[in-house]
């Protein structure tokens, strides 16, 4: 498999359902943190902020997988228990509706982070 050199081509490599959830979670995370630069690592489509990879997603047969994710706060770590699947990845069934609501609470948490790490440094 080539390699996507954008997210638009790694997203039109899958079949037309696929292609709406995955176009559906980008567009959450783009709302959620609209500094963030697209770009693909790994591979696969990644959010980048402040030239730091911030965020990845990635389609599979049955899901669509982000990470890494860690939450910090309680309460948003009670809101994506359900979907931990392994450490710091979420894992959304393509069957299941996508809890866009929740990816983007998630983005602009690691976003505000990233932020915080940034100034703790300087």
């Amino acid at each position: 498999m080539k390699t996507p050199a954008t997210i638009d081509e790694y997203i039109a490599g899958f079949p037309a359902e696929a292609r709406v959830m995955l176009e559906a979670v980008r567009q959450a995370i783009r709302k959620a943190v609209p500094r963030a630069e697209e770009a693909i690592s790994y591979r696969i489509p990644t959010f980048r902020l402040d030239g730091h990879y911030l965020i990845y997603f990635a389609g599979f047969r049955s899901h669509i997988g982000v990470y890494p994710v860690h939450a910090d706060d309680p309460a948003l770590g009670a809101a994506i228990a359900p979907y931990v699947a392994g450490k710091a990845t979420l894992k959304f069934p393509l069957a299941d509706p996508l809890p866009l609501a929740l990816i983007a609470r998630v983005a602009k948490a690691k976003a505000k982070a990233k932020a915080k790490a940034a100034k703790a440094v300087k």
